[in-house]
Parts: structure tokens; C-alpha cells; sequence
């Protein structure tokens, strides 16, 4: 489709550093596609070259199929937020849009219909450089939305926000997927990505280490265990251990891995064994991203 983000042996150096890696990836339009990756990965710089901030060391990156340096009019074609804090302080946050929208053939009733859109109608004529954190956040996400692109890339949107404005840009990245727009967003919160992304995209010291649906995500490459409760849970544990179980113990209660809950429950009813709990757990996106981007991380605790 027209909106769709596609990147082709991208590769990027920075001297001798490799920041993005042959990497290969399409974002579809009509789901929001979470970016994850840990700090140093390349996110953000993969996003930098998708926007022509940066031109690639090899490899391409289309949006629609054309660079965009090529793209007829790009602010109607891509919306990106990369810095909430790229805003001159003196302006206010009206004329900060207004300026914008002026490259762009974007007329002012767009700027009022976007204020109003993300929340900052009441403070349109206060200055950039008295907001917090939050409503910059706002206000970069209403100059993305300025030219109603197809295409939209937020980078950590939810920094600064509190409970409601991160349910609002929430809710806000999934209603404008479900209007058919392609919509790239980078976080480290793993518990909102859970909430907000259908597609994920990881990466790991420049390269691509998984493009998957999130649920099979978590399905393929997260681990299932299976919290078990028993008036006889020292007999059981030895069923278990002989079935090819490992156990984690606690006073009251094993942790199982290995086998699945209904193998547990067969187990335990061929032996006639009462249980008291049986409940399936799988890893969080946390800490399935966790366990797989281990060997990735450039800056982890006592590296």
C-alpha cells in the first residue's frame, strides 16, 4: 500500500560505530507497530534515516515506496515526533503550529482543529518554554497530526505524561491505525506497548532480532509456567520431576515448568492426587523482551 515503511539492507556508521545493521522490515499500515529495542539499539536513528535526517551508510528506507526527500508533500505524507523539546521556547504553541503549517500549505483552522485535538486549546497562546515535559509531548504530537499524514512515527510519545495523557495517546495511536495509517512508535515502557502495539519490531545493537505479531511474540519466544497447589505437593513434585518437569518450590506451592497445565492435572489424577490451584502463567512482554534482548544491551549494570 502507499503508506506502508520499508526498509531494505538499511545500514548506518557512524565512524566506527555500527548504529543500524542490514536491517530488513516493512510497517504496515492499519496496526500500531511498537519499535523496542534497549538504549544504543538503533531505534532512534533508524527513525532519523526513515525521515532523511540522516542519509544511510547502505541499504534504503521508503515511505510508500519513495525516499522522503522525494515525496511531493511530505508533511501530509509523514508526521513524526522525535523531540518533544524541538520547539523554540519564545513561541507559543499556537504560532509554534502556525509556523509549521505555513511551509506546508496548511491553513490555521488545521492548527486549531489539532489544539484542540491533543488537549492544548486553553494554553495555545502560552509560550513553548513554560511547558512541562507532558504538554510538549502534546504539542509535538499535534505538529505530526498538522497535515493528517498517512504515516506517523512517534519516538517515546508517553515520556512526561500522566495516567490520563498516557491512556489518551493510547488510545489516540489506535484509533488513527484503525483509520488505515501506518503508525511506528518507539517506547521502553513494555507494560503500554502490551496494551497499545498489535506488530513488534525489536532490535538489538543495530539489528532486526524479531518482526512479529505480539502475541506470537510472547507465544514463541516467552516461557509458560504453571503455579501448582496440593495437600500432597512433595508426592507430586516427584511425578512431576519424573515426567521432565523442573520445579521451583515455595512453602505451599511449585512453580512447573515444562509441562502444561493439563499434563499437570493428568499427572496428578493418575496418581490421585487432589489439587488445590492450577493456574497457567506466561511472562509478561517485559520480561520476554527482557530474556531476549539480554545479549543485546550496550549499557547494562556492571558491563
Amino acid at each position: 500500500m502507499s503508506n506502508t515503511i520499508e526498509a531494505r539492507g538499511l545500514t548506518k556508521r557512524y565512524g566506527d560505530k555500527l548504529a543500524v545493521d542490514d536491517l530488513d522490515f516493512t510497517v504496515e499500515p492499519g496496526r500500531v507497530t511498537g519499535f523496542l529495542g534497549p538504549n544504543g539499539a538503533g531505534k532512534s536513528t533508524t527513525m532519523r534515516l526513515v525521515l532523511g535526517l540522516d542519509a544511510p551508510t547502505a541499504g534504503t528506507v521508503t515511505v510508500g515506496g519513495r525516499r522522503y526527500r522525494d515525496l511531493e508533500r511530505p508533511l501530509h505524507t509523514v508526521g513524526a515526533l522525535l523531540d518533544a523539546r524541538a520547539c523554540h521556547p519564545g513561541r507559543t504553541a499556537a504560532s509554534h503550529l502556525l509556523a509549521i503549517a505555513q511551509t506546508a500549505g496548511v491553513g490555521r483552522a488545521r492548527v486549531d482543529e489539532v489544539l484542540g485535538l491533543v488537549g492544548l486549546e486553553s494554553v495555545a497562546g502560552k509560550r513553548a518554554g513554560t511547558f512541562s515535559l507532558g504538554m510538549s509531548q502534546r504539542l509535538g504530537i499535534a505538529a505530526a497530526l498538522l497535515g493528517d499524514p498517512s504515516v506517523l512515527m512517534f519516538d517515546e510519545p508517553v515520556n512526561g505524561l500522566d495516567p490520563e495523557g498516557i491512556r489518551w495517546i493510547r488510545t489516540l495511536m489506535r484509533d488513527l491505525a484503525e483509520e488505515g495509517r501506518t503508525v511506528l512508535v518507539s517506547s521502553h515502557l513494555m507494560s503500554e506497548m502490551a496494551l497499545t502495539a498489535q506488530h513488534l519490531l525489536v532490535i538489538g545493537r543495530g539489528r532486526l532480532i524479531a518482526d512479529t505479531g505480539i502475541e506470537d511474540f510472547l507465544r514463541e519466544y516467552g516461557t509458560e509456567s504453571v503455579l501448582v497447589r496440593a495437600d500432597e505437593l512433595d508426592r507430586l513434585a516427584r511425578v512431576l520431576r519424573r515426567a521432565g518437569a523442573e520445579l521451583a518450590s515455595e512453602t505451599d506451592a511449585l512453580h512447573v515448568h515444562g509441562v502444561t497445565a493439563t499434563e499437570i492435572g493428568k499427572l496428578a489424577a493418575g496418581e490421585g492426587i487432589a489439587l488445590s490451584e492450577l493456574t497457567p502463567h506466561r511472562g509478561s512482554l517485559e520480561d520476554v523482551f527482557m530474556a531476549l534482548t539480554n545479549d543485546a544491551v550496550e549499557y547494562g549494570v556492571g558491563a
